[in-house]
């Protein structure tokens, strides 16, 4: 199956948010809505997405007690988002209760944030090293009701062997060659992750503060296409 762009909408209003669903809409079909944009104008920026026929995928990261995860996604099911994320550090008990909500968006589990080296999860977890403790949170996440797992493309080809080729990655950390990697730490490129089967690429700021966001993104699509 070809890798699906999602761009995320990682932007300060719902007037930048309005100019670039204007400008991509009509070649991007997906889009994130993460922390900042929600925080800021809730049901309204997913609405937004919704008015020019794209889709949803709300990142939240939801971590909590069971109970109130899933009472949340019975919520942002009302919104009619195709995804949400969870954080799978909070648990099988917390996937099995939100996974039992119905109707309900597909349930995204994130692993370790792209933004963490080794070094900085080392200080969390003197023990742990990334590769182990993304398979045993995916494997955890899957088991108990995750659609998806969302992880750094570093980790694909390993995740692939432990849990399968059919299993739906989503994979934040997409550069393309030359672009600033800002603050994250694991990352490959546009190409990179069609080469390993991921089915969705999440990809911000290379098109959202490029002087040209829709050639980016048609760069970045046609790079996934010839690699594919």
């Amino acid at each position: 199956m070809r890798t699906e762009l999602i761009v995320a909408l990682d932007v300060e209003s719902i007037q930048k948010e309005e100019e670039l669903l204007r400008i991509l809409s009509g070649t991007v079909r997906f889009f994130k809505v993460g922390l900042q944009l929600f925080t800021g104008h809730g049901k309204r920026a997913v609405d937004l997405v919704h008015r020019h026929g794209g889709k949803v995928f709300l990142d939240l990261k939801l971590h909590d007690i069971p109970q109130t995860v899933a009472n949340a996604v019975h919520e942002v099911q009302k919104m009619r988002v195709h995804s949400v994320s969870l954080h799978l550090s909070g648990g099988a008990d917390m996937f099995k209760a939100a996974a039992a909500v119905h109707p309900r968006p597909k349930l995204w589990g994130v692993s370790v944030l792209t933004s963490l080296g080794s070094a900085d999860l080392h200080a969390l977890h003197p023990k742990a090293s990334v590769g182990p403790m993304v398979r045993r949170l995916a494997r955890m996440g899957l088991k108990n009701g995750a659609d998806g797992v969302i992880c750094s493309g570093k980790e694909v080809s390993m995740l692939k062997k432990a849990l399968g080729s059919q299993t739906c990655f989503v994979t934040p950390g997409i550069r393309p060659t030359g672009d600033s990697v800002n603050d994250q730490k694991r990352i490959i490129t546009p190409a990179k992750a069609a080469q390993l089967g991921i089915r969705y690429a999440v990809v911000g700021r290379p098109i959202t503060k490029a002087a040209d966001p829709l050639a980016a993104a048609q760069a970045i699509l046609t790079d996934m296409r010839n690699a594919a």
